[in-house]
């Protein structure tokens, strides 16, 4: 597919735009390391690989029954795990294109799940308002632990070395320390959508459907700093860190991308940012390891890689 000229961000623009999904895509999700691979999520109720370079689809993943709302990546590219309406949690093989493990247990449409750091266990939040954690190395398919804090869904999942970061439409980002076995509960007042950990841990960056997006110090749950100006307060709209982690980077629901710098929260231009999606943009997120390279995903039904106009492809 031929790269396509789009509004300047950041300075970016459209490298490529990946658009077989018929509906909204709800998540898109890089390969680990230095890999120019992309996997998305989307209504159609299929998972799509594809070379983020060429904009080609490489695969087409389509045991789901119902929308595709999470993707987790593994550390070595090998499996991936994604969930939705199904109220189940496939997990795949790169490969062959089927599905290894299918975990039951949750009572209501999963809308995260995440690995640990060397995919050994998975974690699920839940609209049945509930985490709970698989064992992907043993035999049985129950759950080894469910957390049951949440009073509402559970929209967004980090999974630590020794912790767990939880955050619910109930308005509380929740902390469990694994080794210690206490949880501590952070009340933003307003639903949580997305968090997002710097690089060390130390911070988090939390979307919440009231506008704002919040970076708070993990270990006290202190607000650092407050993003604003951005439209967000019906829908997941999944924020992330720029190069280097100097800037803060969200799509919103009027189609914009915003991007922040962290230290002082100040828009950067150009303010308003131009139009980039007809939709909201549902999921953000940047390269892990080109600082030239962003996917955003919307509800209009595209998935758009930005590069820098003078990155190399």
């Amino acid at each position: 597919m031929a790269p396509s000229r789009g509004p300047q961000i950041l300075p970016r623009t459209v490298h490529v735009s990946l658009d077989s999904h018929k509906g909204a895509v709800n998540v898109a999700r890089y390969a680990k390391g230095s890999a120019r691979y992309i996997l998305t999520g989307g209504q159609d109720r299929t998972v799509r690989l594809w070379n983020a370079s060429t904009g080609a689809e490489i695969k087409t993943f389509t045991s789901h029954g119902y929308e595709v709302l999470s993707i987790t990546v593994s550390h070595d590219n090998a499996q991936f795990a994604s969930s939705g309406g199904d109220r189940s949690v496939f997990v795949w093989d790169v490969a062959t294109g089927m599905t290894t493990r299918r975990l039951t247990g949750h009572m209501g449409k999963i809308h995260v799940v995440e690995y640990n750091e060397d995919a050994s266990v998975l974690a699920s939040g839940s609209f049945d308002a509930t985490v709970r954690l698989w064992d992907l190395r043993a035999q049985s398919r129950q759950a080894i632990q469910v957390l049951e804090e949440a009073r509402d869904a559970v929209q967004t999942i980090h999974v630590g070395s020794t912790f767990i970061i939880t955050g619910s439409v109930d308005g509380h980002v929740r902390t469990y320390d694994l080794r210690k076995g206490e949880l501590r509960s952070d009340f933003l007042g307003q639903p949580v959508t997305s968090i997002v950990p710097t690089l060390d841990n130390q911070t988090l960056l939390v979307t919440t459907l009231d506008n704002h997006i919040r970076l708070m110090d993990t270990t006290t749950g202190k607000m650092l700093n407050d993003f604003t100006g951005h439209s967000n307060d019906s829908y997941r709209c999944r924020a992330c860190f720029g190069p280097a982690e100097a800037t803060v980077i969200c799509g919103d629901e009027k189609g914009q991308i915003w991007t922040w710098d962290l230290l002082n929260a100040k828009v950067l231009p150009p303010n308003p940012p131009p139009k980039a999606h007809q939709k909201v943009i549902t999921w953000t997120e940047h390269h892990p390891t080109d600082a030239g390279e962003l996917v955003t995903a919307s509800a209009d039904g595209t998935v758009k890689v930005w590069r820098h106009p003078n990155a190399e492809d």
